[in-house]
């Protein structure tokens, strides 16, 4: 097969009106050829995988999630491929991190818009995707000055304050960008931000790691945006399981940055000639260990989610029983995960010693993008609500999240 390049053109075969799970696993996988290849030359403050994204969008994958009724294959949204979802997030945080992460948060994006958005809503931003390459993402996090929305006489609403931790400032295209609405819940909106005017502080983000997302602080004070910018009702971005059951995402796209760890340590030992050290076997087994581990912990968590309802976490409009198992198993999948990522990452170090962690090597790079990618917010509070349900139910421990018929 011929290598990608940032200008590829693609087989009929991959074109969006006739993509199937095959033709994006398989492009997915030579797309992150293409990152793992790339990676260095844009690990610096300020960059962005443009030319990854490029790839992407050609590739068809930026419409992947959505559903196949508006050109895409479901990716996110359809239970049934959760587990391809998994996968293809998996390829892209094998190939760099950091475009698993905005690619991450492009599915999350559109994710939410057909959960939560109207008809309208959700064929205008599916256009978007399909059609104009847009690029989704979720800005979230903030400090003291966070974001709130007012709404005016004309019908629009206000933004005051800023966001941090915005990934692919400058380059994507519709982010989410959540705040109270009236001192009330949050309420979700989308901003188009080509069409508003934003200040961007890049000497916010001095990351040790994870330096080609852009992660910017934004400040969208002034920002006005029309009444069908906003998406569902106030509190639905935090409403379960919605919110916790997309942790999966992430720790796939962790557990990928696991797997070029490890090939990249077995391709440094074979090209010194030390495969034959009986320690450094035993590492190495452990390494493949830890990693089938969170493959089997990926496979489950796609069952897990297929088996809950159709739609990924399952319709709002008429919520599923149980929900509160499903954020539990969500949880232990994203804790187990983040441990064996530590677990590799020290197994590495002990293996390549202080030579294997300089350039050109790729081992020190990916190891300050996966440290910093697995601090996820409240730790502690998830790993609790694997311990609350469990404590709650009196089922034994072999059918506490499967029943015993289903193996």
């Amino acid at each position: 097969m011929v290598p990608l390049t940032a200008h590829a053109s693609l087989s009929s075969a991959c074109q969006q009106s006739e993509l199937s799970v095959t033709d994006v696993l398989v492009r997915g996988a030579e797309i992150a050829g293409f990152c793992a290849a790339n990676a260095a030359a844009i690990d610096h403050n300020g960059a962005f995988p443009v030319k990854e994204f490029a790839l992407l969008a050609d590739a068809g994958l930026l419409a992947a999630p959505l559903k196949p009724e508006f050109g895409g294959l479901g990716l996110g949204i359809d239970a049934n491929v959760t587990g391809a979802m998994l996968m293809l997030l998996k390829q892209m945080g094998r190939g760099n991190l950091a475009v698993g992460r905005l690619y991450e948060g492009h599915v999350n994006a559109l994710q939410l818009i057909q959960t939560f958005g109207t008809r309208e809503q959700i064929e205008r931003y599916a256009e978007d995707a399909r059609d104009r390459h847009k690029i989704f993402g979720v800005w979230n996090a903030e400090a003291e000055d966070g974001v709130n929305m007012s709404p005016l006489e004309n019908g629009r609403y206000r933004l005051e304050g800023s966001k941090t931790f915005c990934s692919g400032s400058g380059f994507v295209d519709r982010p989410f960008v959540n705040g109270p609405l009236l001192d009330g819940p949050w309420q979700m909106c989308v901003v188009p931000m080509e069409a508003v005017a934003t200040v961007s502080d890049p000497s916010w983000w001095q990351p040790s790691g994870m330096k080609a997302t852009a992660s910017f602080k934004v400040n969208f004070s002034g920002v006005e945006l029309e009444a069908s910018a906003l998406i569902g009702k106030p509190g639905d971005y935090f409403r379960q399981p919605w919110l916790t059951t997309g942790v999966i995402r992430f720790a796939a796209v962790q557990l990928g940055g696991a797997e070029a760890l490890f090939d990249a340590t077995r391709q440094y030992l074979r090209d010194l000639n030390r495969t034959t050290d009986p320690y450094q076997q035993e590492r190495l087994g452990r390494m493949a260990i830890a990693i089938e581990s969170g493959n089997l912990w990926l496979r489950s968590a796609a069952a897990f989610v297929k088996a809950y309802a159709p739609l990924f976490a399952g319709d709002p409009n008429q919520p599923p029983d149980q929900a509160d198992q499903l954020v539990a198993y969500a949880n232990m999948v994203r804790t187990t995960i983040e441990q064996i990522c530590m677990d590799v990452m020290q197994l590495c170090e002990r293996s390549v010693g202080t030579r294997g962690l300089l350039p050109p090597y790729p081992m020190e790079r990916i190891i300050r993008d996966l440290t910093l990618y697995l601090r996820q917010p409240v730790f502690d509070a998830a790993l609790a609500t694997v311990g609350q349900y469990a404590l709650a139910q009196s089922h034994p421990a072999h059918s506490l999240w499967f029943d015993a018929a289903d193996g």
